[in-house]
């Protein structure tokens, strides 16, 4: 292996004074979702989900340091919802212990919400367990709580139960809203929806890969933060990759990222490689069809990259490419001389990051690979790239 992609294996483990995090807890996973089933549905119009939303806000009240709160919001009547009402979401925080980077965020989600939407159902009663779609993403965001929750980190972490995604990303959207509105310095979002079915309906099956879907505009850094969750994983466990699809999400249809995006914040949306139509939006949605070890994997993707994140230094600015002809590519940037940085590359055809090297400074020059040729990349250990120009 070269040189390079060693070290990258090194940064991404995301080290720690206090030792290796811990992985997830397979069991636990298994307990929140077999729990959430229970309710016959979790409908955003029914008071099922707000029941379903205490009894979460219960289980990270009793994760020691992780301050709880039932964000009420309002909806208006529509397709999916017969009359306007106030209705809540959970949202955890885990205050970050950096003076300086404490006011950063980065935010883990799943939607609680359910909905059964097969013929001649009655969209808000009928039955609709919901296990894969979506308390497996609400049990990686509880999980991931428990675990990072043992140790400090830098910047603030969000644990977000969603609601009203079933009715048109409407907790999302809320959320979203009031993020801009109150000056959030929201650095990602990660949303999981569906990360728990291995097999299609057809048979197809995927268990060492999940989705990452981004959008790649000027206003956020979604692609960016897909692509470094990518690097991240193949460098820390190649056994599970993230394949990344590029666009906003899966085609004609929507996440709980996308609000976000919207507000000009970077979040990407995490999902399986195989989804089963027949279980999803039915009564069919049951606990049975899920593979444990597969949401076990996909919740450490999670867990590590919130890690990483959370405990990156400042990210650089003014990241820029010498415009000298020269054989060399040299970069320059803004930041601490004193900290530690990575810088990437990349072929101008290549979808991924493939090297990284450490540097310490300001500034780095490259003999080896072209400018012409290559896209290269800064970023804080731990943290989502900047792009030079």
């Amino acid at each position: 292996m070269p040189q390079e992609l060693i070290l990258a294996a090194v940064l991404s483990l995301g080290a720690h004074p206090t030792g290796p995090l811990p992985g997830p807890d397979p069991r636990r996973l298994r307990a929140t979702v077999e729990r959430l089933a229970t309710w016959p549905n979790r409908n955003t119009n029914n008071p099922s989900c707000r029941e379903a939303a205490e009894w979460i806000a219960g289980e990270f009240r009793a994760i020691p340091g992780v301050q709880v709160e039932l964000m009420p919001y309002d909806i208006a009547k529509g397709p999916r919802v017969p009359e306007a009402k106030s209705v809540v979401q959970v949202v955890a925080t885990l205050p970050g212990t950096d003076p300086e980077l404490a006011a950063h965020r980065v935010l883990i989600g799943g939607h609680l919400d359910t909905i059964n939407m097969q013929a001649g159902a009655n969209l808000a009663t009928a039955i609709a367990p919901g296990a894969n779609d979506d308390a497996s993403g609400v049990a990686a965001a509880l999980e991931c709580a428990r675990v990072l929750a043992a140790r400090p980190h830098r910047r603030t972490l969000m644990f977000v139960a969603f609601t009203g995604e079933e009715q048109g990303l409407l907790g999302s959207g809320a959320m979203a809203k009031r993020a801009k509105a109150e000056g959030w310095k929201l650095d990602a979002v990660l949303n999981n929806d569906m990360i728990g079915n291995a097999v299609s309906a057809r048979g197809d099956r995927q268990n060492r890969a999940v989705r990452v879907f981004s959008e790649d505009v000027a206003e956020h850094k979604g692609r960016e933060l897909a692509r470094w969750l990518e690097w991240h994983q193949r460098s820390r466990d190649p056994r599970h990759r993230v394949q990344l699809v590029f666009r906003r999400d899966r085609f004609g249809r929507g996440g709980d990222h996308t609000p976000f995006n919207q507000q000009g914040f970077t979040a990407v949306r995490v999902v399986e490689v195989h989804e089963d139509y027949r279980h999803q939006h039915t009564d069919l949605d049951l606990p049975k069809f899920m593979d444990w070890g597969y949401l076990a994997r996909n919740t450490a993707l999670n867990l590590h990259a919130l890690h990483a994140l959370a405990d990156a230094e400042a990210a650089p600015r003014r990241v820029r490419v010498d415009r000298a002809q020269s054989y060399e590519s040299t970069l320059t940037w803004e930041g601490n001389p004193d900290q530690t940085y990575a810088v990437y590359w990349r072929e101008t055809t290549s979808p991924v990051w493939q090297g990284v090297r450490e540097v310490r400074g300001l500034r780095h020059t490259d003999p080896t690979h072209h400018k012409d040729d290559h896209i290269f990349a800064v970023g804080a250990v731990g943290g989502i790239p900047v792009v030079a120009e």
